[in-house]
């Protein structure tokens, strides 16, 4: 009996942290900015438990039979939470009050839980004991659920079907009270058909997920969705629309099929053509495969090392036939070696030194990714640049986002780098920013890798000449303490959507 009991607190406080981590982790995906998603969703969680905990000193009655409808309401709230926040982003525009409201409502149950459990159970044990015991429980149940969340829950049940399921424990435990806890409630039967009913529901949830999932994100993006997975960094989506193909990481463009060619020869033939020896490249980042895929075109080229901290992105792009047709299977070349690591952590551990390093992340829409753009990595990186060798970065729009783009060049320049700034047209972003660093002085190639679709010895110098509207404007320097960078960025990019 003891056990059962305390395994019921164990499974209680996994639940509870699971919805948790849920929302936090679904609105950064969607809106970015993990810190402050997390940040606020945890503090609005925690002071909603705080809320259900006073509330829990106005239940006097048929406790037991109040904890199982609190389970229950636990369990259909929380379960389809993700399912909620998912519709609701795709189909609302309220999609911050609505998160909030369920993260406030299932925080406010759960604080109800715990209270009302030990109130149940002080006949049964001291005080002392009762405390000691259902807190150990409550603890360990945290700690299973946080580490059950990204190596188990998100690469293989995807969220929406992850608070489901947990929502069909907390079903299951309230079914469980009604036969821990039979001589304590009056109307065992009622309840029990209650908790079958809502373990359906939950069950039918569970099969649907997928449809759920595809309902949101066909609504979501434009085009047809043919591919959907979420991972313990990311959600990737791939859309479909005649022969153009996009790829999505939480929500933001990385590419489109029909202009990638004239991003990824930008990003790689103005500087690693200038180095006509280049045997060895590194690329952080690019786990699309599309980067190497131009380097690929260099038969000097011995080696090339691309680190990306999602496997599943890699793994995507070298097996789907489709992506890793477009990227003509780069990632399975005898010359490429794939290493799925933070970048940050691999270059801080790793000695080898590469005549061309290309840094390909993603924008900095969140601290995350705003470390990999600071002047602390940059200097790591320059430590593994051979005599007269190039490092390239992707530094977003100098248009959309001009002082995110000049904040950037400051930065690789801070990290003692000369810095040769240019940009490049590409339809489905329009202006995109880039910055090669050197020891030494650079000039544009005068003599190209045959077969380019844009690219050519004519306009390669074209693009180290900025009109007007993108020349430089004054910006602090990225840094690893205070990333300016990612305020700037989000500031410009609300700008530009308003």
């Amino acid at each position: 009996m003891s056990i059962a009991l305390f395994l019921s607190v164990f499974l209680i406080a996994a639940c509870g942290l699971i919805y948790e981590l849920i929302a936090g982790t679904l609105a950064s995906y969607l809106l970015g900015d993990t810190v402050f998603q997390f940040s606020t969703i945890i503090g609005c969680y925690l002071f909603a438990m705080g809320i259900g905990s006073y509330l829990s000193r106005f239940l006097h009655r048929g406790l037991v039979a109040r904890f199982v409808s609190i389970e229950l309401m636990v369990g259909v709230v929380g379960g389809f939470s993700s399912s909620i926040l998912f519709l609701a982003f795709a189909y609302t525009e309220a999609f911050r009050f609505i998160l909030y409201v369920v993260v406030i409502l299932v925080g406010t149950l759960v604080g109800l839980e715990i209270p009302l459990l030990m109130r149940i159970l002080k006949e049964r044990f001291q005080f002392r004991e009762l405390v000691s015991h259902v807190l150990t429980f409550d603890y360990l149940g945290a700690l299973g659920a946080s580490l059950l969340f990204p190596i188990l829950l998100v690469p293989k049940l995807g969220l929406v079907r992850s608070a489901l399921v947990f929502g069909i424990f907390n079903a299951g435990v309230a079914l469980w009270s009604t036969y821990l806890f039979r001589e304590q409630i009056g109307r065992q039967h009622a309840l029990r058909v209650g908790c079958v009913v809502v373990l359906a529901l939950l069950g039918a949830g569970t099969i649907f997920a997928d449809r759920i999932s595809s309902a949101a994100d066909n609504s979501l993006y434009a085009d047809e969705v043919i591919f959907s997975r979420n991972t313990p960094y990311q959600r990737i989506v791939l859309t479909k629309w005649k022969d153009d193909l996009r790829l999505f990481l939480n929500s933001h463009l990385q590419f489109s099929s029909r202009d990638e060619y004239r991003y990824h020869e930008a990003l790689v033939h103005p500087g690693l053509a200038a180095l006509p020896g280049a045997r060895h490249v590194l690329v952080l980042g690019g786990g699309d495969g599309l980067a190497v895929r131009e380097i690929l075109k260099y038969p000097s080229v011995e080696s090339i090392t691309l680190v990306d901290l999602d496997p599943e992105m890699t793994h995507l792009f070298s097996t789907h036939p489709v992506m890793s047709a477009l990227n003509q299977h780069s990632l399975t070349n005898a010359r490429v070696r794939v290493i799925n690591t933070d970048a940050f952590r691999w270059l801080d551990t790793n000695t080898n030194q590469y005549d061309f390093i290309v840094a390909d992340f993603p924008d900095p829409t969140s601290y995350a990714l705003g470390k990999l753009f600071t002047t602390a990595f940059y200097r790591l990186a320059a430590k593994h640049l051979a005599s007269g060798g190039l490092i390239v970065v992707q530094s977003t729009s100098p248009l959309f986002a001009r002082q995110s783009y000049w904040c950037i060049v400051e930065s690789v320049r801070q990290a003692g780098l000369r810095v040769y700034p240019y940009h490049v047209y590409v339809p489905s972003f329009g202006e995109w920013g880039y910055v090669i660093g050197s020891f030494a002085p650079y000039e544009p190639p005068r003599q190209l890798p045959a077969g380019l679709r844009f690219l050519s010895a004519v306009n390669v110098a074209e693009l180290f000449v900025f009109p007007v509207d993108m020349q430089p404007v004054p910006a602090e320097p990225n840094r690893l303490n205070d990333q300016v960078l990612v305020r700037y960025y989000e500031q410009e990019w609300k700008d530009v959507a308003h």
